[in-house]
């Protein structure tokens, strides 16, 4: 891991290593630059707030801590929590980082059809199918570029990242848009097999039950009378008394989001090993059978910050990093770390929950959303803190390493120099993940 931190700049590409566990597949750890121009409904927004509201996968006290490390910046100079975005901005973050491992079982390329531009892949479970959250490189779009040579693929159904199948993949836009119309218009039809819980009934059952997504941070999906029609039929092939469990036959006549893992929360048969549907931390003994109540209520608590994090240490920013940017020079105002810590974030009293969903939410809604965060809070480790520890020192910043500049359409010439822009000589960071 150190070595790697300390590779110089053209010996820091991410490498495949094996696992001392078997069954698994790892890339070393790199360094990877996050780029993003600010967008509009974070203007004149303390960037503290955003990120924390945004950006909902870790803590509050790590973004806090990430942004007192100053490993962001706005315009190249280093941002801090109190710190106000401005139209125009350039935000960047540079951390080391650190892939979960995913299983070495291989994707498969089932069929390959270079005149009609499209593949069929059998994806393994545990392979998330586009980068998401820590998962870059260890993306199905990413394995299939880099270890297979396809130069751009176009995802048309997907698959979760825990769920195993087949997958059809256009190699251009257009065939990829085609593929998505026979999906949508139902002339390709899609089978899964599931294990639930308990001993399903012996006679078939269909589902009708819309669906809504209320929170998309968490992906979180419950059934709502407001959202989406999803129709699902279930046949049971073989229940283990042994484990009481039941395999199923599960056909999705319509395509929402977590659709089968819903539907089957409902009938009281969540998917055996689901870490969300059928925790019963998060939805009580009940399991969420039958639905929720969709009462709405204005009612909030406060997330409950996780232990570990309770008395986290405030990092020294390392001398050899940055000045941070009077307020006349910076864009918009910079707070300080003792300002922001005054003030309660919407999602420190839990009022930024409901904040991206299409309808008022109900307290038991709520309920399960706020559960649901602490739990993962909870999971958090300071292994992934570590992505801000090693920015912070300044032995372990990337020398010589230059972002890689956006494609000529996506470039916009605003917020001055990046803060990581180096000699033209020193190469661009374009990281292989054979």
């Amino acid at each position: 891991m150190v070595t790697a931190a300390l590779a110089p700049a053209d010996e820091q590409e991410p490498a495949f290593a094996p696992s001392a566990r078997p069954g698994l597949r790892k890339i070393a750890p790199y360094w990877y630059p996050y780029t993003t121009m600010a967008k509009g409904r974070w203007f004149n927004r303390e960037i503290l707030e955003v990120v924390s509201t945004e950006f909902r996968d870790r803590s509050v006290e790590y973004y806090r801590y990430a942004l007192d490390s100053g490993v962001t910046t706005v315009n190249g100079r280093i941002a801090k929590p109190g710190t106000i975005i401005r139209n125009g901005d350039r935000l960047e973050n540079i951390v080391h980082r650190h892939e979960p491992p995913v299983t070495s079982t291989p994707v498969r390329i089932l069929h390959e059809d270079p005149e009609r531009e499209f593949i069929v892949i059998d994806k393994p479970g545990s392979i998330p199918v586009h980068a998401t959250g820590r998962y870059f490189y260890l993306s199905l779009v990413e394995i299939l570029q880099n270890d297979f040579g396809y130069k751009k693929v176009y995802t048309v159904n997907r698959l979760d990242r825990l769920t195993s199948g087949l997958m059809v993949i256009g190699l251009s836009s257009k065939r990829a848009h085609t593929l998505a119309e026979e999906f949508m218009a139902g002339t390709i039809k899609k089978e899964y097999i599931a294990r639930c819980t308990g001993e399903f009934p012996t006679e078939e059952i269909t589902v009708g039950q819309p669906l809504l997504t209320v929170d998309r941070q968490m992906g979180l999906n419950i059934v709502h009378p407001e959202g989406k029609p999803a129709k699902t039929i279930f046949n049971r092939l073989h229940f283990d008394a042994n484990t009481n469990t039941s395999v199923l036959h599960c056909q999705p006549l319509t395509g929402r989001s977590h659709q089968i893992r819903v539907h089957l929360q409902y009938l009281g048969h969540p998917i055996a090993n689901d870490p969300v549907y059928s925790e019963k931390k998060i939805w009580g003994e009940n399991l969420g059978k039958g639905g929720i109540d969709t009462t709405p209520t204005d009612e909030r608590s406060a997330p409950v910050p996780p232990p570990q994090f309770k008395d986290a240490p405030n990092p020294e920013v390392s001398s050899s990093a940055p000045e941070p940017a009077p307020a006349s020079a910076a864009s918009g105002s910079t707070g300080t770390a003792d300002d922001a810590a005054k003030k309660l974030l919407p999602r420190e009293t839990g009022h930024d929950i409901g904040m991206g969903s299409p309808v008022p939410l109900s307290a038991e809604a709520v309920g399960v959303i706020t559960r649901l965060r602490n739990m993962k809070d909870e999971d958090e480790d300071w292994s992934r803190w570590r992505d801000v520890v090693f920015k912070a020192k300044g032995r372990l910043h990337p020398k010589g390493m230059r972002i890689k500049p956006p494609p000529p359409q996506n470039r916009r010439i605003r917020g001055g120099p990046s803060r990581a822009d180096t000699p033209s000589d020193a190469g661009v960071y374009t990281p292989s993940a054979t």
